[in-house]
């Protein structure tokens, strides 16, 4: 396998495991996301909407087959990082570093996937 396959795959899985993850989890048991969408300020019923996008995006990602949904997956995501950074760093929580993992490898999978993904 080629580098940028390589590192490409490595980011897009870590970013959609991260994701499902994030997403799956206020689903089942939505206490901690309760919680902290209204410690951040947020109303709760965003949750499920979120969360359903958050697993739309992972599988229009995953998938890859149609162009402008994934470049409409990428921007969610990014837009997703980017008010949870904000939100934090609003709050003055110290976690809006966090956020910096995942929008990196956001980075590098949309980078490489007119590479990788033909």
């Amino acid at each position: 396998m080629k580098t940028k396959q390589i590192i490409y795959w490595i980011a897009t899985g870590m970013l959609a495991v991260g994701m499902l993850l994030g997403a799956l989890v206020p689903l089942i048991d939505n206490s901690h996301a309760v919680e902290e969408y209204t410690k951040l300020g947020y109303p709760t019923y965003l949750i499920t909407f979120i969360s359903i996008a958050k697993i739309l995006a992972v599988v229009v990602i995953l998938h890859h087959r149609y162009k402008s949904l994934v470049e409409w997956a990428y921007a969610g995501l990014f837009y997703d990082f980017l008010l949870a950074f904000m939100a934090h760093y609003m709050v003055d929580d110290g976690e809006q570093w966090g956020v910096l993992v995942p929008i990196t490898l956001l980075f590098v999978s949309y980078y490489y996937k007119d590479q990788v993904r033909r």
